[in-house]
C-alpha cells in the first residue's frame, strides 16, 4: 500500500513538473521598443534570446534564486533592471561593471537580509535603488559610498532599528530617502551623519515606533523640504519636539496624519517659527481641541489639512496667524457625537483663503457671521452636512466674498427659501444635487445670482417648474434636472424661454410624456440635450392627435442629443430636420424598427450614432449611406437583423471595409432571420448571390410592369370593351357622319333590304324598323311584309328590291339557317348581286351565338369574308342595346366600295 502511494506521489510530481515546464515554454517575454517584460513567467533563469539593445528589463515575480552576471552581459545597454519579487540573496559585485548604463535597480521583495559592502562597488551611475521588503536588519560598513549619482534610496519595510547607512559621508546627490515601516525607535544626532548637509530633500519615517527625538538629529539635513511621519504614536509631546528639531532646516511640507496628535496647543508648532513651512497635514489624529493662537508661528502656511478629527468647539482665534492660508480641509473635522459649535468670526483671519472643504460634518449650525472675513474665498464645499432648509440668512456672511463655487450635495435640503442665495453675486456654480427638495420653483429662490453659469439640481424629490422658474438667472449655461420627478405647472409655457445662454440641459429620468412643439424654442445656444429614460414615444406617433410633435425644432446649434430608452417605435421623417451641427445622437434601447428614408438628411456632421437594442432588421443604404460617411463611432448592436440581400447585404459589406469604430462588432451584430443565418455574425453574411442577381433587378421590374399592364388591359377589354367601342363609334359618327354615298351609284331606293326568317319578324318590328323613325338617320328599309305589292311575282320583287337597296341585312338565327326559302334563293340572289357589282353591302346581324362552322355549312358563308364593322351581335344585356344600334347605324352608313 505504501509503495502504491509513493508511486502515485511520484507520478503526480512528475506531471506537475512537466506542466510547469510546458507553461514556462509557452510563455514568452513581451518585447516592445527597447523594453522586455518577462514578469510573472515563473522563470528560473534569465532569458538569453532577447534583443541586445533593450534598455529596460522586467524580471519581477519569477523564481530567480541567483542573478548570473554572465547572462546579463549581452544586455549592456540596460538602464532599468527590475528583479523584484524573486528569491535573490546574493548580488555579484560585477553587475554594474557589465551594465555601465544602469540607472534604476529594483531589488524589492527578495532575501537580501544583509548588504555586502562591495555589492554596489561599481554602480557609480545608479540613480534609483529599491531595497524595500528584504528583511534587512542593519547596514554594515559603507555599501553605498560609491553611489554618488544616487537620487532615490528605498529601504522601507525592513527590520532596521536605526537610520544609519554608513560611518562616513556619502550619497552626495541623494534627494529622497525612505525608511517607512522599519523598527526605528530613536532619532539620534549621529544617525544621519553619513549624509551630506545639502542633499536629502524628502524623508519618510512613517510607521516606525519612534519614542525619542534627540536634539540636532536633523542638523545634517539643512535642505530637508518634505518630512513624512504618518501612522506613528507621536502625540503632542513628540510632535512639539519634532517641530523644535526642524528649526534651521528648509522644511516646507510636514505630513503628520494619524500620529495620535489629540490636541494642538499654542506651543505645538512653536519650533517652526523660523521655517518657511507652506503645507501641514495633521489629518486622522482624533484632535479634540485646538487652542487659540495655535498657528501663529506658521506665517507662510498656505495649505492646512485637518480632515477626520473630533473637534467639538472651534474657537474664534483658532486660525489666528494663518493670513496666507489658501487651502483648508475641514472634512469630517467636527465631532459627530455632539452638536459642534463654531464661534462667530472664526474664519476672519483667513483673508486669503480660496478653498474651504467642510464636507461630511453632519451637524453644524451656520450663523450670520460664521464665514465673515473670507473675502477671497472662491470654493466652498459643504456636501454631506445637514441643513434641511436654505434660508436667506444661511449664507449671508458670504455676501462680501468672491465665492464662485458652492457645493451643497447630500445636505438633506428639502426647501429653498426666497432669496436663499441673495448676495452671492459672483457665484458661478451651485450644486444642490442628491437632496430632498420638494417644491414649486417660482424663480425667487435664485434671486441675486447675477453671474451664475451652472446649477445642479439632479436627484431631488420633486420639482415643479413654471415659466418664471429661471427668469432671474438669464446667465445660466448649464442646468441639471435629472431624476427630479419633474412636472410643469403649465405644459404650454416653457420654463426655459428665459435661458437664451443655456448650452447644456439634462432632463433625463423624469418620465416626461407631454411637451409642446415650442418647449425648447428659446434655447438658441443649446448644444447638449439629455432626455434619456423618459416617456416621449407618443409625441412622435402618426396617430397622435394633431400629428407628431416636432419639439426639437429651432435647436440649430445642438451637438449632442440623448434619447436613450424613451419607448420610441416611430420617428417622424422631419424629427431631426435643421439639426445640422449634431455630432452625437443616441437612440439606443427603444423600439424603433422602421426609419424614414430622409431621417438623417441634415446630419452630415454626425460623428457618433447609437441605435443599439432596437428592433431594426434592415440597414438600408438609402437611409444610412450619407450619415455613415463621416461617422467615427457606430453602435447598432443587439438588433434582430434580417440577413437577406435586400436588408443587410450593403451593411455587411460596409462593416468589412469601414474604418469607423464599431464596438462589439464580433459579438452583438448577429443575424436573427432567416433560419439558415440565425446566430451568424452580420459581417460573415455572404453577399455574392446578391451581386449575381443585381443586373436582373431592372429587367424583372420592367417585365413585371409589362405583364401586369397586359393583364389589366385584357380584363378591361373583356369587361368594358363594348363601352369603349361604343364611345369610339359615337365619336367617329359625329366627325364623319352616318352615311357615305357611293360615288358610283346614287339611284338606291332603300338603305337596306332585310332578309329574315318568318319567326324573327317580331324582333324586326320591335328593334329594327323603329330606326326609320330616327330623325337623325332617315333610314328606309325594304321589308317584304310591308313593301311588296300584291299580285306581282314574288321572285321578281325580291331581285328588284335587292338591286334598289344599298345594303342587305341578314338577320341570322337558328330559324334563319333552317329556312329553305332564305337559304336557296334570297341569300344566293344577294351574294350574286354583290359579286356582279363589286359591292361590299352585306351586313350580318347575329341574334344568337352561331358557330362559324354552322354558318358555313348552312349558307356557305364565313365571318372572315366580311369586314368587322359589318358583323354585329345582339347583346345579352339591355344596357348595351343602344351601343348595338349605334354600330348598326355606322354599318348602314359605311361605303360599299371594295378596298
Amino acid at each position: 500500500m505504501k509503495s502504491a502511494y509513493k508511486l502515485m506521489a511520484y507520478v503526480l510530481c512528475t506531471m506537475y513538473v512537466i506542466i510547469r515546464v510546458l507553461i514556462v515554454a509557452e510563455n514568452h517575454c513581451k518585447v516592445t521598443t527597447e523594453k522586455a517584460d518577462c514578469s510573472h513567467l515563473e522563470l528560473y533563469t534569465i532569458p538569453s534570446d532577447l534583443p541586445s539593445n533593450i534598455t529596460t528589463l522586467d524580471l519581477s515575480h519569477n523564481r530567480l534564486k541567483t542573478l548570473p552576471v554572465a547572462n546579463l552581459s549581452r544586455y549592456d545597454k540596460l538602464e532599468h533592471l527590475d528583479v523584484g519579487y524573486n528569491t535573490l540573496h546574493v548580488l555579484e559585485t560585477t553587475l554594474c561593471q557589465l551594465l555601465p548604463l544602469l540607472k534604476i535597480l529594483n531589488l524589492q521583495h527578495n532575501e537580501f537580509t544583509k548588504i555586502p559592502e562591495k555589492a554596489f562597488l561599481n554602480c557609480m551611475g545608479l540613480e534609483e535603488l529599491q531595497l524595500n521588503s528584504n528583511g534587512i536588519k542593519e547596514i554594515n560598513g559603507n555599501p553605498f559610498r560609491n553611489l554618488q549619482s544616487l537620487q532615490r534610496l528605498d529601504v522601507s519595510h525592513n527590520k532596521m532599528t536605526t537610520t544609519v547607512l554608513g560611518d562616513q559621508q556619502q550619497l552626495s546627490n541623494l534627494t529622497e530617502l525612505l525608511y517607512s515601516h522599519n523598527m526605528i525607535k530613536e532619532l539620534k544626532k549621529e544617525d544621519f551623519m553619513f549624509l551630506w548637509k545639502n542633499s536629502v530633500r524628502k524623508l519618510d519615517l512613517s510607521a516606525n515606533p519612534v519614542k525619542e527625538i534627540q536634539a540636532d538629529c536633523f542638523q545634517q539635513m539643512t535642505s530637508l523640504h518634505t518630512l513624512t511621519m504618518a501612522n506613528m504614536t507621536l502625540g503632542p509631546k513628540l510632535t512639539e519636539d519634532l517641530c523644535s528639531q526642524l528649526a534651521g532646516t528648509q522644511i516646507s511640507v510636514l505630513l503628520l496624519p494619524n500620529s495620535q496628535l489629540t490636541r494642538i496647543h499654542n506651543a505645538t508648532f512653536k519650533g517652526l517659527d523660523s521655517t518657511n513651512l507652506t503645507s501641514l497635514d495633521v489629518s486622522k489624529n482624533t484632535l479634540s481641541q485646538i487652542d487659540n493662537d495655535s498657528f501663529i508661528y506658521l506665517h507662510h502656511l498656505r495649505s492646512l489639512n485637518l480632515e477626520e478629527n473630533q473637534i467639538s468647539h472651534l474657537n474664534s482665534r483658532a486660525f489666528n496667524g494663518l493670513s496666507n492660508l489658501t487651502y483648508l480641509n475641514l472634512k469630517k473635522f467636527f465631532s459627530s457625537s455632539n452638536n459642534p459649535k463654531i464661534d462667530d468670526l472664526s474664519f476672519q483671519w483667513l483673508q486669503n483663503l480660496q478653498y474651504l472643504n467642510m464636507e461630511q460634518n453632519k451637524k453644524i449650525d451656520l450663523s450670520e457671521n460664521t464665514f465673515t472675513g473670507l473675502i477671497s474665498l472662491m470654493t466652498l464645499s459643504l456636501g454631506g452636512c445637514l441643513f434641511q432648509t436654505i434660508a436667506n440668512k444661511t449664507f449671508s456672511s458670504l455676501s462680501n466674498s468672491s465665492l464662485i463655487s458652492l457645493n451643497l450635495t447630500k445636505t438633506e435640503v428639502t426647501k429653498l427659501e426666497s432669496g436663499a442665495f441673495y448676495g452671492l453675486k459672483h457665484l458661478e456654480v451651485l450644486d444642490l444635487g442628491l437632496n430632498q427638495i420638494d417644491q414649486y420653483l417660482n424663480g425667487e429662490e435664485f434671486g441675486g445670482l447675477h453671474s451664475i453659469k451652472q446649477i445642479y439640481l439632479s436627484y431631488n424629490k420633486h420639482l415643479t417648474l413654471s415659466s418664471s422658474s429661471f427668469c432671474n438667472i438669464p446667465t445660466l449655461e448649464k442646468l441639471n434636472l435629472r431624476k427630479t420627478a419633474l412636472t410643469f405647472k403649465s405644459p404650454s409655457n416653457s420654463p426655459f424661454n428665459c435661458l437664451s445662454n443655456l448650452t447644456y440641459l439634462d432632463l433625463s429620468n423624469n418620465n416626461i410624456a407631454n411637451i409642446e412643439e415650442d418647449f425648447f424654442s428659446g434655447l438658441n445656444n443649446l448644444r447638449i440635450l439629455s432626455l434619456q429614460h423618459n416617456n416621449l414615444a407618443r409625441l412622435w406617433k402618426r396617430a397622435n392627435p394633431g400629428g407628431p410633435v416636432l419639439f426639437l425644432k429651432g435647436l440649430c446649434k445642438l451637438e449632442i442629443l440623448d434619447f436613450l430608452s424613451n419607448g420610441f417605435d416611430e420617428i417622424p421623417a422631419e424629427a431631426f430636420k435643421g439639426l445640422s451641427n449634431l455630432n452625437f445622437l443616441n437612440l439606443g434601447e427603444n423600439n424603433v424598427y422602421i426609419l424614414p428614408p430622409s431621417l438623417f438628411e441634415d446630419q452630415g456632421s454626425l460623428i457618433e450614432l447609437d441605435l443599439h437594442k432596437n428592433l431594426i432588421t434592415s440597414v438600408d443604404e438609402n437611409i444610412f449611406k450619407k450619415v455613415f460617411s463621416n461617422l467615427k463611432i457606430l453602435n447598432l448592436g443587439n438588433n434582430p437583423f434580417d440577413c437577406t440581400c435586400e436588408s443587410i447585404a450593403w451593411f455587411a459589406n460596409w462593416l468589412n471595409k469601414t474604418n469607423t469604430s464599431v464596438p462589439d462588432q464580433d459579438s452583438q451584430y448577429i443575424c436573427n432571420t432567416p433560419s439558415n443565418y440565425h446566430g451568424v455574425l452580420v459581417e460573415k453574411f455572404d453577399n455574392s448571390p446578391c451581386k449575381d442577381n443585381a443586373p436582373f433587378k431592372a429587367l424583372f421590374v420592367l417585365s413585371f410592369t409589362i405583364t401586369s399592364s397586359l393583364v389589366v388591359l385584357v380584363l378591361l377589354l373583356h369587361f368594358q370593351g363594348w363601352r369603349i367601342k361604343f364611345y369610339w363609334n359615337v365619336l367617329e359618327s359625329k366627325i364623319l357622319g352616318f352615311k357615305e354615298i357611293d360615288p358610283g351609284n346614287k339611284n338606291f331606293v332603300y338603305d337596306a333590304y332585310i332578309i329574315h326568317a318568318n319567326k324573327d319578324m317580331s324582333w324586326i318590328n320591335r328593334y329594327l324598323l323603329p330606326l326609320e323613325e330616327d330623325k337623325n338617320c332617315n333610314f328606309k328599309f325594304c321589308y317584304e311584309e310591308r313593301d311588296f305589292v300584291a299580285g306581282l311575282s314574288h321572285l321578281e320583287l325580291i331581285v328588284d328590291s335587292i338591286k334598289k337597296s344599298r345594303k342587305v341585312i341578314f338577320v341570322i338565327t337558328q330559324h334563319f339557317l333552317n329556312d329553305q326559302w332564305c337559304r336557296r334563293f334570297k341569300i344566293q340572289q344577294a351574294v350574286q348581286q354583290v359579286i356582279e357589282q363589286s359591292r361590299d353591302s352585306i351586313i350580318l346581324l347575329f341574334l344568337e351565338d352561331i358557330p362559324d362552322y354552322k354558318l358555313n355549312h348552312s349558307i356557305h358563308l364565313r365571318r372572315g369574308m366580311f369586314k368587322s364593322r359589318c358583323i354585329l351581335e345582339w347583346p345579352a344585356q339591355k344596357e348595351r342595346i343602344h351601343a348595338f344600334q349605334q354600330k348598326l347605324k355606322i354599318a348602314l352608313g359605311s361605303s360599299n366600295v371594295v378596298n
